[in-house]
């Protein structure tokens, strides 16, 4: 017997994992916002040249012309001769092209840059960080900066807060992490500047990670593994909400910092409720603190109205369920041993080119979506509707197709779709929008695949270890992808090219998976390396695949896929136990 069939013994998936679920998935509808909000609080507003200070004392008398139609006298046509430059004014006032009839070469006039700053347009935004600090022309990359910043902050959290759930425990990390989200969040909204915003995002960013982490560890440990897929499908629809909810407050607000706020101060509230959660019992045994295991363990049970349990559920009885939860905790594996064999090293390979590719893309159209020409606000929702149905194709590809066809015609779709865009006039902006919000719907469907593809083609040893590796390779692709927006200087459809290009890639190392579906999961690497290796036993044994490794103790030998003979063995391995966790990224 293990954990799991003890979970069942106090209620299955009772009262308590209801209320425990739901409480923990709320902050998911803030997640969303937190990774999507730089669409809104760094969107561009329209913008020109300001004009010269002593413009007003010039005689227009003669023009008879209002001020719209006064900048063409002072700002120049962009490259498409359709808007004025952005960028550029004219060194000396051309009042010769207020005129109807004027005939001048524009070409040939001489230009200068915004030496006077800039004006901003405020009908779609009335401030963002972009017309406070003016990060635009020269200064554009570093709008798309501040993502990148603080998705590096989401990549150092997961590493840190990864490591120290595992030493303090998922509960205390969690709240912590609502409380620093909370402060630093609302904190950013009174930055003085651009470099405080950015060490703010940075530290939020971290914050973000500690709380996806950790309460993805809390719920999963209390939940039985039976319950564990629908659960996990359903409340990733949380994520999904979020998008459209940030578009509604961004909307109402329009303010960069009102919206920062308003984004974080929830976080406030989900730290005071969220010492309501009980620890991982699983953790505490493991950590050598037996007894609050026990006494969170009651507490469910009552919770879930099995009070006969509470006299029935003792030390003994917990220790003798978690036998095989402290054997398989002896085995010591790094992120070494998934590259160390030819399967191992196959599938770990190919995974990071599908995980990379993924969030590479998916950042890349979700964080752009001024380029289509529609209100961006009406973008971020449909770009969020169009996570229900993409979820539902990729639940239904999955059964039918199998994973590695799904995995790869996702790619592939996501790829010509992205291309396609490149081809369709910018004036076409049904076409356009469609496109976008087909590619980003099956990008979200390439994650659903990926998510569940990597946990079955990992062994449970080092699943985990597995999982956390390859997803960093997620939050590397999500950095570089708000860089790259930056090509569209060079040239506009690089950009598209570029994530276009990764998916394709991506696709094709997919193609080299192994099939999972209706495959028992590996529990051990030599699993890996019998299923999926490619080679025959014999081949393996001679090259040393063989991983079967001894640990010699003073009562028994315990190797690292094998039994644990001796009950008191297992009693002593569990009060010399330093602990282990899920540290899945």
């Amino acid at each position: 017997m293990g954990f799991a069939d003890l979970l069942e013994e106090i209620g299955g998936f009772g009262r308590y994992q209801w209320i425990h679920v739901t409480l923990i998935s709320l902050p998911g509808l803030m997640m969303a916002s937190q990774n999507l909000m730089n669409n809104f609080v760094s969107g561009i507003p329209a913008h020109h040249c300001s004009l010269p200070a002593n413009h007003s004392l010039y005689n227009l008398s003669q023009y008879q012309v209002d001020e719209k139609q006064l900048l063409k006298a002072f700002i120049p046509l962009d490259s498409a001769g359709n808007r004025l430059h952005r960028c550029r004014r004219y060194v000396e006032p051309q009042w010769q092209l207020l005129s109807a009839n004027s005939s001048a070469n524009i070409s040939q006039l001489q230009t200068e840059e915004c030496v006077d700053g800039w004006t901003f347009d405020r009908s779609e935004f009335l401030a963002t960080t972009v017309s406070e600090w003016d990060l635009v022309c020269s200064l554009r990359p570093l709008k798309q900066m501040i993502q990148t910043i603080y998705m590096g902050g989401v990549l150092t959290g997961a590493i840190i807060f990864g490591s120290l759930s595992d030493r303090f425990g998922r509960r205390s990390v969690l709240i912590w992490s609502y409380l620093q989200l909370g402060v630093l969040g609302c904190s950013s909204a009174l930055s003085t500047s651009y470099s405080a915003y950015c060490i703010f995002r940075f530290l939020s960013g971290m914050a973000v990670s500690g709380v996806i982490l950790n309460g993805v560890s809390l719920k999963v440990e209390w939940i039985p593994t039976k319950a564990r897929t629908l659960v996990g499908t359903l409340t990733s629809f949380f994520f999904t909400f979020g998008q459209m909810i940030l578009a509604g407050l961004a909307y109402w607000l329009r303010d960069w910092r009102k919206l920062q706020v308003v984004i974080c101060a929830p976080q406030f509230l989900f730290f005071a409720y969220s010492w309501w959660y009980s620890e991982s019992a699983r953790w505490l045994v493991l950590n050598r603190r037996s007894e609050e295991a026990l006494k969170s363990l009651h507490r469910v049970a009552r919770i879930n109205g099995k009070p006969e349990m509470i006299n029935k559920l003792t030390l003994e009885v917990l220790h003798s369920h978690m036998n095989k939860e402290i054997e398989s905790s002896r085995s010591s594996f790094t992120a070494y041993d998934l590259l160390k064999t030819r399967g191992m090293r196959r599938i770990s390979i190919c995974l990071i080119a599908v995980w990379f590719s993924t969030s590479f893309a998916y950042y890349g159209l979700a964080m752009d979506l001024q380029k289509f020409g529609v209100s961006i606000y009406l973008m971020q929702i449909i770009f969020g509707a169009v996570d229900f149905p993409a979820k539902l194709l990729a639940l239904g590809m999955l059964s039918y197709l199998g994973r590695r066809v799904s995995q790869a015609t996702c790619l592939f779709l996501s790829a010509f779709i992205i291309f396609a865009n490149i081809f369709v006039p910018t004036d076409m902006q049904t076409i356009r929008t469609t496109l976008a919000c087909l590619g980003k719907g099956f990008t979200s469907a390439s994650f659903t695949t990926i998510y569940l593809y990597t946990g079955e083609l990992y062994p449970t040893i080092i699943r985990q270890t597995g999982m956390g590796f390859v997803s960093t390779m997620a939050r590397v692709g999500s950095m570089a992808a708000p860089a790259v927006l930056i090509l569209d200087e060079v040239l506009p459809a690089l950009p598209s090219m570029v994530y276009g290009g990764a998916a394709v890639l991506a696709g094709c190392f997919a193609c080299f998976l192994p099939e999972t579906l209706n495959v028992p999961l590996p529990d051990t690497i030599e699993d890996v390396e019998e299923k999926w290796s490619g080679r025959s036993p014999a081949s393996r044994q001679k090259e040393g695949v063989s991983l079967q490794e001894s640990v010699v103790s003073d009562d028994d030998v315990v190797s690292r896929a094998g039994v644990v003979s001796k009950e008191s063995v297992a009693l002593k391995e569990l009060k010399e136990t330093e602990g282990t966790g899920l540290n899945a990224l």
